[in-house]
């Protein structure tokens, strides 16, 4: 199908600026033919799977039918489950986002209904809710249907299979009988049909069954994790595979802001992106991800869209995709320009099942694997570091070297082998050792190693963890996360040490930074009455850079 941009559907300025926020710039092929033929009033059968858009689809019309003077209920969603139902107005609320006026009110059970009365009293234009709950409203007045123009049944083959037919009926019998009947269904067993025949008006059918994929020659793996265990399996995986450049994805940007610190706090080289940052610091983060700076970049599906680099060795999906076209897009991040590339799954629990769905879509296995152990990483290392002292064997002349050890050996009690031994044990245990040592190195030559603790205004009752002060400075700072030393946290105050010559970017980018949403103060733990000297200086007296 033809690419169509949603500039050519007719939507009004505030939903296409919406649109174009969320990061969408051509519409999905179900909101290319849905979003025209709703907008005409017609009723409508979609058959679509979830995650091709068809929120949007019926969403972008349907907000513009909308009049936000009146504040009765003009459109009413059903949806299978409270999930849904939070999923859905959430993004109906992003369409919305330009227009003044609009309200959005998910109902479903499990929240306390007064909550949701007091909240229909004031005035809502768009409910979506579960059956059950909408039926529960509907006996106690508090849901009216009078002035519904626009009913929507959102993956209505679920819904029939949980049983809700009798309440979908006596809810479409209730609402006035000009109003315009969408339904959204994955498959379309009788009872769907039997429904469109009795409740909406000569129907159109808007078909679009996604096509299978075949993903690239990457090599695929899972592994079946705790929940609790993720972070560590993906700092092994890290470890044994060592890519220059890789790619990890979450499901969410509050999954990605939580993960960047704590990678930060293990002294891997990481950044995060999402559809929250602002344009500039995803251009620094993107910058540094190209030029190598950054190793490990974590990110959302929305804000990979348009990640164009060539080196990514390795995807490692920290959430399993809820779509298997998501799956797809990710992994072919890597593996390009005829290169090899690898892809690694963190599956929790019935995750396995949907890793399964994935399989048979893209017609591909996903090999499972064992959680590597740390016996396994320390292996992988010495392989790696034999391969590179082969490599040196060939392409190097050693005489000189040889010459060295023989002479060591002859006066020492032991043997060659004990001395490659010994240079392997200290080859694995790692360039970071290495970096750490050529960092204090350049710090002492710079005269500025010292460490400088700074105090910062908030604790353990706001909620505050370690890696929330360590990603927050090593981010709004742009220094390396390894650099901050120790970290002390008490219930209402903090101290962080970090090295003296990054004491002026930490006090300048900390000014108007915020942790979790709370606003921080930074400033030197020691008093002007009783400054730290640091080789003469006086430190609170220091500029900000």
């Amino acid at each position: 199908m033809e690419t169509v941009k949603f500039e050519q559907l007719d939507i009004t300025e505030p939903i296409l600026r919406a649109v174009t926020e969320m990061g969408f710039e051509a519409a999905s092929p179900i909101q290319a033919k849905a979003i025209p033929a709703q907008a005409e009033g017609l009723d409508i059968i979609g058959q679509a799977q979830t995650g091709t858009g068809k929120t949007a689809a019926f969403g972008i019309p349907l907000l513009q039918k909308i009049d936000p003077e009146e504040k009765k209920i003009q459109a009413l969603i059903l949806c299978p489950t409270r999930e849904l139902a939070i999923q859905v107005s959430d993004e109906i609320r992003k369409l919305a986002k330009f227009m003044s006026g609009i309200k959005i009110l998910p109902v479903y059970g499990g929240q306390e209904i007064t909550k949701q009365i007091r909240s229909l009293k004031n005035g809502v234009q768009i409910v979506v809710g579960t059956p059950g709950r909408v039926m529960d409203h509907m006996r106690r007045k508090t849901i009216r249907l009078e002035y519904i123009h626009t009913v929507v049944l959102d993956e209505a083959d679920e819904m029939l299979n949980m049983g809700f037919r009798e309440d979908i009926e006596m809810i479409l019998k209730d609402t006035p009988v000009q109003r315009q009947t969408v339904m959204f269904s994955a498959t379309m067993p009788r009872e769907i049909m039997e429904i469109a025949k009795t409740y909406m008006r000569e129907p159109v059918i808007v078909k679009v069954v996604k096509k299978e994929l075949t993903v690239p020659k990457i090599e695929q793996y899972y592994y079946e994790v705790k929940a609790k265990n993720k972070l560590e399996v993906l700092c092994r995986l890290l470890d044994m595979y060592a890519p220059r450049l890789s790619l990890v994805f979450c499901n969410t940007k509050r999954q990605v802001d939580e993960l960047v610190p704590e990678l930060q706090g293990r002294g891997y080289f990481a950044e995060g992106l999402h559809g929250d940052m602002k344009q500039s610091l995803r251009d620094r983060v993107m910058a540094g991800f190209r030029n190598g700076a950054t190793e490990i970049l974590v990110a959302t599906d929305v804000a990979a869209r348009g990640i164009d680099v060539d080196d990514v060795e390795a995807v490692f999906n920290y959430d399993i995709p809820q779509d298997e076209e998501y799956y797809v897009h990710r992994i072919g991040r890597t593996g390009r320009a005829g290169r090899n590339g690898k892809a690694f799954s963190l599956a929790v629990g019935r995750e396995i099942y949907k890793l399964k769905d994935i399989m048979r879509y893209c017609r591909t296995k996903i090999l499972a694997r064992p959680v590597p152990s740390l016996n396994d990483v320390a292996q992988v290392k010495i392989e790696k570091t034999l391969d590179r002292m082969s490599g040196i064997i060939e392409d190097h002349n050693l005489d000189y070297y040889i010459r060295m050890i023989e002479e060591r050996i002859n006066k020492e009690d032991y043997t060659a082998m004990d001395l490659a031994a010994a240079f392997l044990k200290a080859a694995v245990r790692g360039d970071e050792e290495a970096e750490e040592r050529e960092t204090d190195q350049l710090a002492e030559a710079d005269g500025e190693g010292e460490m400088v603790r700074l105090f910062l205004n908030i604790g353990k009752r706001q909620n505050i963890r370690p890696g929330d002060i360590l990603g927050a400075i090593a981010g709004e700072a742009d220094i390396p996360g390894k650099a901050v030393g120790s970290i002390e946290m008490y219930d209402k105050f903090s101290f962080v040490e970090v090295p003296y010559r990054y004491v002026s970017n930490v006090l300048g980018a900390m000014r108007h930074a915020k942790i979790k949403g709370k606003t921080v103060n930074v400033e030197p733990a020691e008093t002007e009455a009783s400054p730290r000297l640091i080789r003469g200086k006086d430190f609170t007296r220091l500029k900000i850079r």
